[in-house]
């Protein structure tokens, strides 16, 4: 057996053993009851409560009943409580428990059960259906964070199986197995030969120690972060020890990892899907103060294709779940992309725009400079691919692919920024500050920040650097360091995607479109036969319209467009 399986068994069955006892007898009358008190496990600071909220289920008389009328019978209740920070999986077995010597069981064959789940009957179902008497499912699935399920359980005879049953007993007992190990944990980041792993100690970038996953958490906001240097340095840094500071003068590019994940849009009035409150959020969510999306990390194995959106009193269901389509490259599923972690710079920021419309300049990725713009469309695809060309300066080897920034990768950071693995989760923000902070440098200095949320202001300026704390910070996807920045206001930046009848005007999951349209009041215009290509983000100067849910309309020569790089491995 796998090692990592079995670590989990072993958790499961040795320390989460069973809670509620079930006893149902079958002589002259048939009844149901639970017993005992509240029971709590605790796996780390996980607690997860199976709990007695009914006086049971008794039936007068032991004759077989109609599906219609086994309904009908008081059911037994109980809760399965998550009061962790962490989503788990978990297993719920109606197992048997010892009975006398002297009595005979009753086989499964003639009992059925209907579990009513957070309201939803799940319908009668022969008991041997739920699997052997040693391993008889009755429900199972994952427990969001905080979440609570609810449950009500009938059990009755079934008239639909001819037999002899008097004089038989049942006694069962229900047990719950959860796992949270690897459970809704992201997928390591995929380093390149040429790329390092860098943390932050404060006041620089250094070295990361790769041989753990201690230089990233996601659970805290901490989004791991790579960098590229200069071919000159390369291999000192390479060989660096752990904690090396990595100079900004050497850094070319800097990525951060956006590991592979499914969403889910929550509705807490039952109409409007602005995400849900939670626990980041003191108001109800509306759309200019949106709430949580929801996120499960997921491996490769894993393409959800629900709605990508649900009921918040209802719970979520397997069915809700969407996996977005920037997770996939051509016919691959990538465990994660690698995003460019400001707007692109050229490797000559004092030229105009930044580099102009050429493609003679490299591309950069670095804080404090001027972004590249006045470049069109196909000179940004032929810029990109240098990155991909055969002893390339950036050390990256055949097993990437470089490119401009897709419209459904843009959205896997926008539904990310609003998780609570994003700047929506960082309690350091509170009410509006929730937003991703605007840079509104009239000189396309990246990585700026205005020190607030979108707004009317005009005091346009570099007013804080990407590095100061939360006023700087807050302009990342994260409200820290480790996140992305730039993607509220600085320049409009090109995406891929342009002009499709298909999508216009209808729902489009997983792009950041329909599903946040006017989200933080960003503004919105779709792509048209006359502006067919899209803009992300916002322009400096356009105010409260700017913002991580903005998409505007284009041509594919946009004086002021920037645009940024994504780097997808799977390897």
């Amino acid at each position: 057996m796998d090692e990592r399986l079995k670590k989990v068994t072993t958790i499961a069955v040795g320390v989460l053993i069973f809670v509620i006892l079930l006893i149902l007898v079958s002589y002259a009358f048939f009844s149901t009851r639970l017993e005992g008190q509240e029971q709590i496990v605790k796996v780390g600071d996980l607690d997860l409560i199976l709990n007695e909220t009914s006086e049971g289920i008794t039936l007068d008389k032991a004759i077989g009943l109609s599906d219609e009328d086994g309904m009908k019978l008081s059911p037994s209740t109980f809760e399965l409580k998550n009061n962790s920070g962490t989503a788990v999986d978990y297993i719920i077995y109606l197992d048997d428990n010892t009975i006398n010597e002297t009595d005979t069981r009753i086989d499964d064959k003639y009992l059925k059960y209907n579990l009513n789940k957070n309201g939803t009957n799940m319908g009668a179902t022969l008991l041997t259906a739920a699997g052997s008497n040693s391993n008889r499912v009755i429900d199972s699935g994952t427990i969001e964070a905080k979440g609570t399920n609810t449950y009500s359980l009938n059990l009755w005879i079934t008239n639909e199986v001819d037999g002899n049953y008097s004089n038989q007993v049942f006694s069962g007992k229900l047990r719950v197995e959860v796992s949270q190990e690897n459970k809704n944990k992201p997928n390591a980041p995929v380093l390149d030969d040429g790329m390092i792993a860098v943390s932050y100690n404060g006041t620089e970038w250094v070295k990361a120690d790769t041989s753990n996953e201690d230089w990233y958490n996601y659970d805290l906001g901490e989004w791991a972060n790579a960098v590229t240097v200069s071919s000159t340095t390369r291999d000192t840094y390479l060989n660096a020890d752990v904690g090396t500071i990595i100079s900004m003068n050497d850094i070319e590019t800097m990525w951060v990892w956006i590991p592979r994940y499914s969403y889910t849009i929550g509705s807490e009035d039952g109409t409007n899907y602005y995400g849900k409150q939670g626990t980041f959020l003191d108001t109800t969510p509306t759309k200019v103060l949106p709430g949580e999306i929801d996120v499960k990390f997921v491996s490769t194995d894993i393409k959800d294709r629900g709605t990508a959106k649900y009921i918040v009193s209802e719970g979520i269901s397997n069915d809700n779940w969407y996996t977005p389509d920037g997770f996939t490259f051509g016919t691959e599923e990538l465990s994660g992309i690698w995003v460019g972690k400001f707007e692109t710079s050229s490797s000559n920021p004092s030229a105009t725009d930044g580099g102009d419309n050429t493609t003679k300049l490299d591309p950069m990725i670095k804080p404090n400079v001027t972004s590249w713009r006045s470049i069109i469309i196909s000179n940004i695809y032929a810029v990109s691919q240098k990155m991909n060309d055969e002893d390339n300066r950036y050390g990256f080897t055949s097993n990437v692919d470089t490119h401009m920034m897709k419209n459904s990768e843009w959205a896997i950071v926008a539904y990310l920024s609003q998780s609570r693995y994003g700047k929506l989760g960082n309690t350091n923000f509170t009410g509006a500050n929730k937003e991703i902070y605007q840079n509104k440098s009239d000189q396309f200095i990246t990585g700026c920040s205005y020190g607030s949320p979108s707004n009317g202001n005009t005091d346009y300026g570099c007013q804080y650097q990407y590095n100061t704390d939360i006023n700087g910070t807050g302009a990342s996807a994260t409200g820290n360091i480790y996140g992305i920045y730039d993607m509220s206001g600085g320049a409009w930046e090109y995406v891929m995607a342009d002009y499709n009848d298909t999508i216009v005007n209808s729902e489009c999951l997983g792009h950041s479109l329909s599903e946040t349209n006017g989200w933080y009041n960003d503004a919105q215009t779709f792509v048209n036969t006359g502006l067919p290509w899209l803009l992300r983000g916002g322009y400096y100067s356009v105010d409260s319209n700017a913002g991580v849910f903005l998409f505007q309309s284009g041509d594919a020569t946009n004086m002021n467009g920037s645009f940024r790089l994504v780097i997808s491995s799977n390897t």
